[in-house]
């Protein structure tokens, strides 16, 4: 059993699609479906079943799927720990961001470590808090960066930023003149939420809770997955919508959106690191650069 074999399995079995695995990895079909081949003679285990034009994974599969990850990641550590002891003139680091983090906060800070660090291949991925965080607790990401807090004890998690999160509705909506001025009021407008998963919305949620409001006592006439989704529907009218200032600031400036007035409590934005992995040198010095600030 090879590591490229591994490599190989992971897509497959991911994508759950032998030539999307292929085409992912720049290798051949023939090659692709070889390797995975190779595997199950080797152990007289059969890995996948073909079901009609797709393969699924067999239950064998499923947990030697588990297995094969965490070899991977085994090696990629090892290869991380060699490449930081030639310092920071080559080597890679693997950023994961929740939305609003990642498209709004993370990029100016990602520009001024490539341009100190040109040779450190730097690569973000972005998806929502929970799942950046299953990143860094598989180590597919050396640091993630999230808006909503994170209950998993093998992370080491830190307030790195704040941020402010404000109500929006299209110009003409009735609360841009007369703002709800009690909890009760919130059940009276539509609402446009961000899905469940989110910092944004689970930090909404505290909101509520701490209003005294079921957040499913809300006329939800939308739940969406993602910031400029939110924003373009608040701007056409189907409902108000709480979100960071930072994707809202153009709206405003542009009159699309109007702030409410709303108080609403600021939040953190966080990092997060696995405890037991070894922290490189890269890693450290974008760090560095948050704490730092812009």
């Amino acid at each position: 059993m090879t590591l490229e074999q591994l490599r190989i399995f992971v897509a497959v079995a991911e994508r759950e699609h032998v030539t999307q695995a292929a085409q992912a990895l720049n290798l051949t079909q023939s090659a692709t479906s070889a390797a995975v081949s190779a595997l199950e003679a080797r152990y007289q285990t059969k890995l996948f079943d073909r079901v009609g034009r797709r393969i699924v994974l067999t239950d064998a599969g499923r947990i030697f799927l588990s297995e094969a990850r965490a070899v991977l990641a085994r090696a990629s550590s090892a290869e991380v720990v060699l490449a930081d002891l030639a310092g920071l003139k080559r080597g890679a680091l693997k950023l994961a961001g929740s939305q609003t983090v990642a498209n709004y906060w993370l990029p100016q800070i990602a520009c001024r470590f490539q341009a100190s660090y040109p040779g450190i291949s730097l690569g973000i991925t972005i998806g929502n808090t929970e799942t950046v965080a299953a990143q860094v607790h598989d180590g597919s990401a050396d640091l993630g960066f999230v808006e909503g807090e994170i209950d998993d004890a093998a992370l080491a998690v830190e307030p790195v930023a704040q941020d402010e999160l404000v109500l929006v509705a299209a110009p003409g909506h009735p609360w841009t003149l007369t703002p709800p001025a009690s909890p009760r009021d919130l059940k009276t407008a539509r609402w446009i939420l961000r899905e469940q998963g989110s910092g944004t919305r689970s930090n909404f949620e505290a909101v509520l809770a701490s209003l005294g409001v079921e957040p499913g006592s809300l006329d939800v006439a939308l739940e969406m997955p993602s910031n400029e989704s939110i924003r373009a529907a608040a701007e056409a009218g189907a409902g108000v919508a709480v979100m960071s200032r930072l994707v809202a600031i153009a709206a405003l400036r542009a009159g699309t959106l109007v702030a409410i007035d709303f108080a609403l409590p600021k939040r953190s934005f966080f990092v997060l690191r696995h405890k037991e992995r070894h922290a490189t040198r890269a890693a450290r010095e974008f760090l560095s650069l948050v704490v730092g600030g812009p």
